[in-house]
């Protein structure tokens, strides 16, 4: 509100004109006033009151008057234990009280105040009505009974109340002690270890197992000597929810699917493109069956992985590749038998990024997430809970989890399992598993590569670490592995020698989503990045050999399995792209779309059957299989695995010679 303006009365002055020089008049002396004079008032303005214009006097200044109070906290900050952090709490209290006082004043018209009164009215009553019968009048009936005045409803004295039943001598109390020898003692010492206590819990546990077993026992014998009949109307088990029921459901299921499904089973086993025969180096993806749970609406396809035991059944990794809409992960594992329904489901707090069965114990699945976290899920329990977990205690990343990769077991080291992981916090990390948790070690630390060999380095590259979004281990070298990062550079490390880089490989110029080495080739491994590139790689030569433009990011690339010089990349752009090097080392024998307005993620191929899965960022994984132009290879079928081997390998040496001349 603006300031008031000095009005001085009798001077002939308005009431919106400044009085100038305020600060020089005085009050004048107070006057003698009659007792019928008219009040008067002036206004004395202060010397150091502001001087305002006129413009600034008329100009409207509005205060806004909030409930909020000013000594409350605004930065409270709570632990929440659903998603085990610190968060800030957005609603604080803002009622200040200023005074409060316990009363012990009652309002007439409540119910504590009628009951009040009605007990002091009670009281009252029944005391007249007392002394009425103590006095009664003088012209009431004659009471000169001898027996004197009925008090037995006056009121009593609660404390001052006895009966002739509580009136009874008690008898005095009597000591009786006597003297005993002390019981012998004995001294036992003994040290407690853990294993000591170990064993006396599964000796107790076995105890307690026998103890039953012989509780059942009798128990049985007892029912056939007494009640033999009992015996034979027992066996009611649950029909509906026993493992055989659930059983003959799941066949029951897959035959529904097949019958459901029959044309796609029967392309699936049968089909073959007749077209392929009139054209060369070319090829088709027939569409086979959609796998889509509800539960994955509007999470992207971060992972596929094929079991390495059963070849009909797989594992899919739900999270989001988009960082700003991060949620719940999601592990299902399907089958071809039944594509309806997931055959297992999983549910991780934070979002899958990474998924990998283990080679020889196919029901360990090892899982990344975007949180850093890693774990062991057993897919043949039922509990939606893992064996393993890292935590913050146990050195989990700081970053999303990109790749996982289980180390294969070897003669000398059979007794734990291990398997690797990289992240975008630098760090290559080696997890054991203990009897009772994991255990880390790190493998490697992503040292950030300098862009000039001759220049220093700059002060901030220093110290810090570049982070890792793939990596793989060579086939036939188990200590040897790349590492593709997100500056667009390859690392070929060894868990052997972890103080610097064996060589780093520089094609790229974004971040590098796959490196996959050679299933037959031990030297030449393939690298698929966003900058729209697949390049291929011979480890011994720091530069690419070959190189692919898709137009258009790369989401994953990776090997076929059946030859040396075959393998498929997605892209953006929804197409799949399949190339043979042996016919053509230009272009994709096959280049065709899959989805509509959407993105692939993840392709990977079958080691049997000549199928790939593709999945999207819409949560579907399709299956689609190869023409015959598309798989086919030009050996014998009597050769031995070395042969073979040898035979692929002496193949793609020559694309390579031809490639590397082709470029001097």
């Amino acid at each position: 509100m603006p300031p008031k303006k000095p009005i001085v009365k009798g001077k002939g002055r308005k009431g919106n004109t400044p009085d100038p020089e305020p600060e020089e008049e005085e009050a004048p002396p107070p006057m003698a006033q009659d007792g019928f004079d008219a009040p008067s008032r002036e206004i004395v303005v202060p010397k150091e009151q502001l001087q305002l214009s006129e413009q600034a006097l008329d100009e409207e200044i509005t205060k806004m008057l909030t409930a909020n109070n000013p000594g409350a906290a605004d930065n409270v900050a709570r632990f929440n234990y659903k998603e085990r952090c610190y968060k800030f709490e957005p609603m604080v209290d803002q009622m200040q009280m200023h005074y409060s006082s316990e009363g012990y004043v009652l309002h007439r018209t409540s119910d504590e105040a009628k009951t009040q009164l009605s007990l002091e009215k009670m009281e009252v009553d029944a005391q007249a009505d007392f002394e009425h019968m103590i006095n009664p009048p003088k012209d009431g009936p004659d009471q000169t009974d001898a027996d004197g005045p009925d008090d037995s409803k006056a009121l009593r004295n609660q404390f001052n109340f006895s009966e002739r039943a509580a009136q009874t001598q008690n008898n005095p109390y009597r000591d009786r002690s006597t003297t005993t020898e002390p019981p012998p003692t004995n001294v036992f010492n003994a040290s407690c270890t853990q294993w000591e206590v170990y064993d006396a819990y599964m000796e107790d546990q076995h105890r307690q197992a026998v103890q039953k077993e012989l509780q059942k026992v009798k128990n049985k014998d007892k029912g056939k000597k007494e009640e033999p009949h009992v015996e034979q109307a027992k066996p009611k088990e649950s029909v509906m929810h026993g493992p055989g029921m659930g059983k003959a459901v799941k066949v029951m299921e897959r035959m529904v699917n097949q019958n459901s499904f029959s044309d796609i089973a029967d392309d699936f086993k049968y089909w073959e493109d007749a077209s392929d025969q009139f054209r060369e180096g070319e090829g088709t993806l027939l569409p086979l069956w959609k796998f889509y749970n509800e539960r994955a609406k509007r999470k992207h396809v971060t992972s596929i992985c094929w079991n390495p035991e059963y070849d009909d059944l797989f594992a899919v990794g739900y999270g989001s590749f988009d960082f700003m809409k991060q949620s719940s992960g999601l592990i299902c594992c399907y089958s071809l038998k039944n594509p309806s329904h997931p055959e297992y489901t999983f549910t991780t707090d934070s979002g899958v990024m990474t998924l990998d069965f283990h080679p020889q114990h196919s029901s360990l699945l090892a899982v990344g997430l975007y949180d850093g976290t890693v774990m062991v899920f057993d897919v043949r329990n039922k509990i939606n809970r893992p064996i393993f977990s890292s935590s913050v205690k146990t050195g989990k990343h700081t970053d999303p989890v990109w790749q996982v990769y289980w180390q294969a077991e070897e003669a000398e080291n059979t007794k734990e399992l291990n398997f690797f992981s990289v992240s975008s916090d630098g760090r290559c990390t080696l997890w054991t598993m203990s009897k009772s948790e994991l255990t880390y070690q790190d493998v490697m630390e992503l040292k950030l590569v300098g862009g000039s060999k001759d220049g220093p380095e700059d002060d901030t590259s220093l110290g810090s670490l570049a982070g890792g979004c793939s990596f793989d281990f060579n086939k036939k070298n188990s200590h040897l592995f790349v590492v593709g990062t997100e500056e667009g550079n390859i690392h070929k490390c060894s868990t052997a020698y972890n103080s610097q880089y064996l060589e780093t490989y520089k094609g790229h110029h974004m971040s590098v989503y796959t490196v996959k080495w050679n299933q037959q080739h031990p030297k030449v491994f393939l690298s698929a990045s966003a900058d729209w590139t697949v390049k291929l790689w011979e480890h011994t030569n720091p530069k690419h050999v070959m190189s692919f433009d898709l137009n258009n990011a790369v989401g994953d690339a990776a090997w076929a399995p059946f030859s040396s010089t075959v393998f498929a990349a997605v892209t953006s752009d929804g197409k799949v792209h399949v190339f043979d090097l042996h016919e053509n080392k230009h272009e994709p024998m096959c280049e065709q779309k899959i989805v509509k307005k959407a993105k692939l993620t993840k392709i990977t191929f079958n080691k049997r059957h000549p199928i790939i899965l593709v999945g999207d960022d819409r949560g579907c994984i399709t299956s689609l299989k190869l023409s015959p132009n598309l798989r086919k290879t030009k050996l014998g079928g009597k050769m031995s695995t070395e042969q073979v081997s040898e035979e692929e390998q002496e193949k793609l040496n020559k694309i390579m010679e031809v490639a590397l001349k082709g470029e001097v």
